[in-house]
């Protein structure tokens, strides 16, 4: 049958491809990928408070998923509402705290099962705070917006779906033999062409790539901010898919994908530079500023949290409100802090870490030219 973007495309070959997908340049490139993410995940560990870069990057990777399917919220307002999402905060930031919500669920899920079905059914409904399960109704597409043509009509069936669903969780466990990250360039291209769901796939094929990754020891939590990478090059991402099915235009998409991974994960380290730079200096500034001396407690308060309140030094660092009030002012008045008042509650905001969170330093050259 040849594929037709107005029909379900009930055809969609299984996994493993037919084609020749693991090419010299493919394989040079998981290589390179490889080495990133190890250089990654080693820097990762040696750092004293994890959750510093957990809680961050999961929160902004969150926000860029989402925003890729048009959920809009600000950065602020997630780190805001983070630990408190209350009636205040917008729909949509309530949407992109679920994202996190559900990547963090599903860290939790593959160390008790393998990714599977109830994976990618557990966090969709996660996102969506509602049971969320395979499609059963037919008229299903992906089209333009403006013309509501079709661009792509995913498989129809309850039956076809699964049927392919399983094929895709089998090829995910049983391919020893090819590269880990190969297999997840495979599994997130089938998964969006499978589309089993009514709503929220591409944000569950997302969170599925970082589970994918962790699940293969590569990392040893969800520190990968990919979709940052798709929201810069998002209209190649969405080419590369359609190439696929048009054209089995396979090893140009994974390449695709393991620049994504390697140019993230580069991004990532350099940042974790920054972080420790950056902690260094708040360290001595509360030695300056407040009568905290070396408690580390408050500076993981800070850097895990960066729009503190008042009860979150208290908690943490076991100390009374004047106190940590007087703390926490004495780092304002440093310049160390700024504070915002809303309603009741005072936040205390870590202004250069939010904005060293938000921009990416160029990766410097390395003198490999781009195979794609």
């Amino acid at each position: 049958m040849v594929w037709s973007p107005a029909k379900p495309y009930n055809d969609l070959p299984l996994l493993p491809p037919t084609a020749e997908y693991e090419t010299k340049a493919v394989l040079r490139l998981a290589i390179r990928a490889r080495a990133s993410l190890s250089a990654l995940d080693q820097a990762a560990k040696r750092m004293p408070n994890p959750l510093v870069l957990v809680n961050s990057l999961s929160l902004l990777e969150a926000q860029a998923s989402s925003e890729i399917e048009n959920i809009v919220t600000t950065t602020d307002d997630l780190f805001r509402f983070a630990q408190d999402p209350s009636d205040a905060a917008s729909p949509e930031t309530k949407e992109t705290l679920r994202y996190r919500t559900a990547l963090f669920a599903g860290t939790e899920s593959i160390k008790r099962r393998p990714i599977s079905i109830t994976t990618a059914v557990e966090v969709c409904s996660l996102i969506h705070r509602r049971e969320m399960n395979v499609r059963t109704l037919p008229g299903t597409y992906i089209g333009n917006p403006a013309t509501r043509e079709p661009i792509y009509t995913p498989p129809s069936g309850e039956s076809v779906i699964r049927h392919k669903l399983s094929n895709w969780a089998e090829f995910i466990h049983t391919r020893a033999d090819i590269d880990p990250l190969i297999v997840m360039a495979l599994a997130h291209y089938q998964f969006e062409a499978i589309h089993p769901f009514e709503d929220g796939n591409g944000r569950t094929g997302r969170i599925l790539n970082v589970l994918q990754l962790v699940a293969a020891d590569l990392l040893n939590s969800p520190i990968l901010y990919l979709s940052r990478f798709i929201i810069q090059n998002k209209d190649e991402y969405y080419r590369r898919l359609l190439e696929v099915t048009s054209q089995g235009a396979w090893e140009e998409w994974i390449a695709f994908i393991l620049r994504g991974l390697q140019e993230t994960a580069d991004r990532t380290l350099q940042k974790i530079d920054r972080i420790q730079d950056l902690q260094a200096a708040m360290r001595a500034e509360i030695r300056a500023s407040t009568t905290a001396g070396s408690n580390a407690d408050l500076l993981d308060v800070l850097f895990e949290n960066p729009y503190a309140r008042i009860n979150d030094v208290v908690q943490r660092c076991g100390v009374s409100r004047p106190t940590a009030t007087s703390w926490l002012n004495g780092l304002v008045a440093a310049g160390a802090l700024d504070d915002i008042k809303i309603g009741r509650d005072r936040l205390f905001i870590n202004t250069r870490f939010m904005r060293m969170l938000a921009t990416d330093e160029p990766i410097a050259d390395d003198g490999d030219e781009t195979l794609f």
